[in-house]
């Protein structure tokens, strides 16, 4: 019994689960999530906005790149924000859904913000940083956050 006890502590895992303990990167994943909630409040912000005060927006509609009306664009806003904001809990949950949506976001966010960078070069060039980030955070630590390490 000691040989397969000492066989899977050499392994690097613990007796009780298989699994490895939990690394630094735990604190990476609940950043990711976190973020997510943040990012979810922000945007349905901007939704509620968009529907309830048209007036707010400098561009008028006619100047906007894609042409949709504030009210679709609040739609859309507050929908992202509703998922965003599912995502970032089940991230901290540990849920391998929330790390899909979490991943996808960041990777939109990245590209997004490629688009930006000749006018905003520091700020897009720190958000694509923190994007790869959470990107590597969630897809490869993100299991280690589990309500088995918690207590």
């Amino acid at each position: 019994m000691s040989d397969l006890r000492q066989s899977r502590t050499t392994a690097g895992s613990d007796y009780t689960g298989g699994r490895g303990q939990p690394t630094g990167w735990v604190g990476w994943v609940v950043f990711s999530g976190i973020m997510m909630i943040m990012l979810g409040m922000f945007e349905a912000i901007v939704g509620f906005v968009a529907l309830f005060k048209e007036d707010y927006y400098l561009v008028p509609r006619s100047g906007l790149v894609v042409s949709v009306d504030y009210t679709t664009w609040g739609w859309v806003h507050l929908i992202l924000g509703i998922v965003a904001l599912l995502a970032g809990f089940g991230v901290l949950a540990g849920q391998m859904w929330a790390r899909v949506i979490g991943i996808i976001m960041a990777v939109v966010s990245a590209i997004a913000n490629i688009a930006f960078v000749a006018a905003y070069p520091i700020w897009s060039v720190i958000v694509i940083a923190l994007d790869i980030l959470v990107i590597y955070a969630l897809a490869v630590h993100g299991r280690e956050v589990k309500a088995d390490y918690v207590g």
